[in-house]
């Protein structure tokens, strides 16, 4: 594996354990896509850092566990700033 690709699978992963991110959101922050880091954190990852892997792990299955609630309130912010336009 190349270096600098080494540097940013551990990067990106040290960020997602340290604020409990999406794979979004470590994607818009090191801006690459969505499918990079997760190829990073689960295929390249191990090969690097078994234990950072298992933290990263975590998070992720917790993230996705959650992301139904996500969504729910998203789509309700969504149909209240429908409501507030039409008040208007």
């Amino acid at each position: 594996m190349r270096d600098y690709i080494r540097r940013r699978v551990v990067e990106i992963s040290n960020y997602i354990v340290e604020e409990k991110a999406t794979v979004r959101q470590a994607a818009s922050v090191f801006g690459v896509s969505k499918s990079t880091v997760h190829k990073d954190v689960t295929e390249r990852l191990p090969r690097v850092s078994k234990e950072l892997a298992r933290q990263v792990k975590k998070v992720l299955d917790r993230n996705k566990a959650e992301r139904h609630l996500r969504g729910g309130e998203a789509t309700r912010r969504k149909y209240r700033r429908g409501q507030e336009k039409k008040a208007s």
